[in-house]
């Protein structure tokens, strides 16, 4: 991720680093000369300041689905995916806190209810640069089992899109930190625009690989990530996804659920995918960004040593 500010130094906007192009474009071509009573819009990088030399760490929320009076799905044997849920989300921010440079968020760390939007709420307010829902599927069908990730859809996001720019308090809040409170319906349409899409090609990402990790220790029920409107995937400002980890309406995933060291595994399963995700797209100044770094300086380092290596050897051979 990039982030960027307005230059005259009042809003900031995090959007992916492949959203950067696009989103500079955009804002010119829409905003263009400005009156002389309106600063133009300009985005430039921003660098974050008092950064730790070990990089900051990236926070995941996990959000463990119903709760409260919100049982969810209710198995045969009378398991309730409230419970279920639970227990995996604290197993997994466990695991995640276990890791150098990954820091965990539960919405919920309790039998409470919570809104969907409370939930997002909640994620943004720890400042989350990924979110991450789990659930414990239930259809008709006893026989229908696995494991299943979603994203949002391009439907639900259109949706959300008009919610927001109904309410422009919301949408300045929703839009990345850019304050569209001020600006034409048609910029501000735009800049929530970019933000969704981003954001959804961000999550994809993401769900790929918890999606990957998943297939090795369950079936998983779907090989390609789902896309749907679930409201508590409608944040443009964080990728997120929803794990479905099982079918608690299927009796053999019920018993599966039922056992701690299940859990636990499949809560190895959805860490493993997360951190390859941070892994492979390291946010600017994090833990996982210098790491990056320093391999990377690493291995010029090596690839300057065996060329001059190269070079000695063949000046005393006598080819030089």
């Amino acid at each position: 991720h990039t982030r960027f500010r307005n230059v005259t130094g009042v809003q900031t906007c995090a959007l992916p680093i492949s959203a950067t192009a696009t989103a500079t474009a955009v804002a010119t071509a829409v905003v263009g000369s400005p009156a002389p009573t309106t600063p133009a819009i300009v985005l430039a990088p921003v660098k974050t300041e008092h950064e730790p030399a070990e990089g900051r760490e990236v926070v995941v929320a996990i959000d463990a689905g119903h709760g409260g009076q919100d049982p969810g799905a209710i198995g045969r044997g009378g398991l309730r995916e409230k419970d279920v849920v639970l227990d995996i989300a604290r197993e997994l921010a466990a695991r995640i806190n276990r890791e150098p440079g990954m820091r965990a968020f539960l919405t919920r760390d309790g039998d409470y209810f919570l809104t969907l939007r409370q939930r997002i709420r909640r994620a943004r307010d720890a400042g989350a640069q990924l979110f991450v829902s789990v659930h414990a599927d239930s259809v008709r069908d006893p026989r229908v089992s696995g494991s299943s990730v979603y994203v949002l859809s391009l439907k639900g996001a259109t949706d959300e899109q008009a919610r927001m720019l109904a309410d422009r308090e919301n949408a300045a809040d929703l839009a990345g930190g850019v304050s569209i409170d001020d600006k034409d319906p048609v910029i501000a349409s735009v800049l929530v625009d970019l933000a969704q899409a981003a954001q959804i090609d961000q999550s994809t990402v993401a769900a790929e690989r918890v999606l990957r990790s998943l297939g090795r220790v369950n079936d998983v029920r779907k090989p390609k990530v789902q896309q749907a409107g679930f409201v508590v995937l409608k944040s443009p400002d964080i990728p997120s996804m929803l794990v479905e980890t099982a079918f608690i309406s299927s009796p053999d995933d019920e018993r599966l659920l039922g056992k701690p060291e299940r859990r636990e595994e499949l809560a190895e399963a959805i860490f493993d995918g997360v951190r390859q995700y941070f892994v492979d797209h390291p946010p600017d100044g994090s833990r996982f960004a210098k790491e990056r770094d320093a391999n990377r300086q690493r291995d010029a380092d090596r690839r300057v040593v065996a060329t001059v290596d190269e070079t000695g050897e063949s000046a005393r051979s006598g080819k030089l």
